[in-house]
């Protein structure tokens, strides 16, 4: 019952944005990936904000039920709240008839298992799309990375042209339609769009693009990894392709902070430094963050690490490769939260040479940890939704206020939380 009211709403809804869109001339710009979806897409909304008229959502309504309510405003009820979904389709029913008031609306798309993104071409086409990585992601339903690249490159069948990362994204199947897509990239000599003269400067990173060779463009950003270039270059490379101005582009790109859960800078205890990066992992994502972390000068670095949810067979395998991925060198002490972070990351971390803490739980490891922070220390948290890393950061931060900055903090979110 609950599978035939779902696609009944999938019907309804995505036949609504369908006709939205024949109705009103507004463009669509979507986001794929198997690492930094959200980011990319905030930063692409915020930057054309700067002249253009943008609907997007803050959160990551990424699945095909939820990314139709993106497009008339409104959040997701309850699958079985029928009039709230009543009130939903007969509100979209004006909107379609009256004055829509967006040049573009940026949408992300995700996947849980094979055959997913394909499905929002029910009622999607996107005049642009982002492939922001191809990496390892709920590996319970892939077999390998050439299946994940096949789900992530499928938005190859519903959209004009592709802004495409090489550096993350290895594998391009043989069937994909190169001459649309337009790569970026710091890696690559011959890249169409590269990124280059990365400068780390005070509180972030200046740097340039060139496209083909020729400079097209100097920014600076707020950010502490040279990873978080990614979303913002992409973003820029759509916003000059749309026209929007060198100035406005730069301003706005001067402004773009860090995200919720997503290698964001909170102030800690004893004046530390808290890198949040606590709203998922996987493997490559994990080594991004821990390389961020080396690359940091403190007088004591901690990471925090949560499990990686969804890797099914390989699990073990990827957690213990992430243990041996911690370096004593740049690590005083590794505190992991959760089973296989428990039983296969901190042996592997341990036998490598760090100095290593199983926490029973994220609320443990942040009891733990708030009488052994020195002045001055860094301290990364990452970890996979369930694990709930982010709230072993509570005793840590400086300021209660800043609890809520800290992801899935809503009241049906620490509710699931105390049950966990």
């Amino acid at each position: 019952m609950k599978s035939i009211l779902k696609n009944i709403l999938i019907w309804i809804l995505g036949s609504q944005v369908k006709r939205l869109r024949k109705k009103h001339n507004f463009k669509i710009i979507g986001v794929v990936g198997s690492i930094g979806k959200t980011s990319t897409k905030l930063a692409i909304a915020k930057i054309l904000k700067s002249e253009k008229r943008v609907r997007y959502q803050e959160g990551n309504y990424n699945d095909i039920i939820s990314v139709p309510l993106m497009f008339f405003g409104h959040t997701i009820p309850s699958l079985w709240n029928i009039f709230s979904w009543i009130g939903i389709i007969i509100k979209n029913e004006i909107q379609i008839y009256f004055n829509y008031p967006f040049d573009f609306v940026v949408v992300e798309l995700g996947t849980d298992a094979p055959g997913q993104i394909i499905q929002f071409r029910k009622y999607l086409y996107l005049d642009i799309a982002v492939v922001t990585a191809v990496a390892l992601e709920h590996m319970e339903f892939f077999k390998n990375l050439e299946e994940v690249a096949k789900e992530e490159w499928s938005v190859n069948n519903f959209s004009d042209i592709i802004f495409a990362n090489k550096d993350l994204c290895p594998i391009i199947p043989k069937n994909v339609n190169k001459q649309k897509i337009f790569f970026y990239g710091k890696d690559f000599g011959s890249i169409y769009y590269k990124i280059e003269n990365i400068l780390k400067v005070k509180n972030g990173f200046s740097f340039d693009i060139s496209k083909e060779n020729q400079k097209i463009i100097s920014a600076f950003v707020s950010a502490v990894s040279e990873i978080q270039l990614y979303s913002i270059t992409v973003a820029i490379i759509i916003a000059k392709n749309l026209k929007i101005s060198d100035q406005k582009i730069k301003e706005e790109v001067s402004k773009v902070k860090s995200f919720s859960g997503r290698l964001q800078k909170l102030k800690g205890i004893n004046n530390s430094l808290i890198i949040d990066d606590t709203y998922n992992a996987s493997p490559s994502a994990v080594k991004m963050a821990l390389d961020t972390l080396y690359s940091r000068s403190a007088i004591q670095k901690i990471a925090i690490l949560g499990m990686m949810n969804e890797l099914g067979a390989i699990s073990e395998e990827e957690h213990k490769k992430i243990g041996k991925y911690c370096n004593p060198k740049f690590l005083d002490l590794v505190v992991t939260v959760g089973k296989d972070a428990n039983a296969f990351l901190a042996p592997a971390a341990r036998a490598n040479g760090c100095q290593v803490y199983e926490a029973k739980n994220s609320v443990v490891a942040g009891e733990f940890l708030k009488d052994k922070i020195k002045a001055d220390a860094i301290i990364l948290a990452k970890g996979s939704q369930n694990g709930f890393v982010e709230e072993a950061l509570k005793p840590l931060l400086a300021n209660k206020s800043d609890f809520s900055k800290l992801v899935r903090q809503s009241k049906n979110w620490m509710k699931l939380k105390k049950k966990s």
